[in-house]
């Protein structure tokens, strides 16, 4: 039970922790919209948004490869039985022994 608990604040700490830079520009803009002149405020606030969404971006790929190489996808699982299966292999560490023994027609 004391899991559920943290998992539960820990999600909302993170929240607004995403949550806080944005009131605080949409604050400043507020307070520093009358100050400046109406076309450099539209300039500004094009260049703000393209910023915002090039901050994105990583966080959009991210979900993206997680959904597509994620340990519940159909593909996640295909490479984690495949790591699980050639971590006792051990052909890189006798790779040379194998291709001596090929060599002298044992193999």
């Amino acid at each position: 039970m004391p899991d559920d608990f943290a998992d539960s604040s820990r999600d909302w700490i993170e929240t607004t922790a995403l949550v806080a830079p944005g009131l605080l520009g949409a604050a400043t803009g507020l307070l520093l919209g009358d100050l400046m002149h109406r076309n450099a405020r539209k300039g500004v606030a094009i260049a703000l948004a393209g910023l915002g969404v090039a901050a994105l971006v990583p966080l959009l790929v991210g979900g993206i490869a997680n959904k597509v190489n994620g340990p519940s996808s159909a593909r996640g699982v295909r490479r984690r039985l495949a790591g699980i299966r050639d971590a006792g292999d051990g052909l890189g560490d006798y790779a040379d022994v194998d291709d001596e023994l090929r060599h002298q027609g044992v193999l």
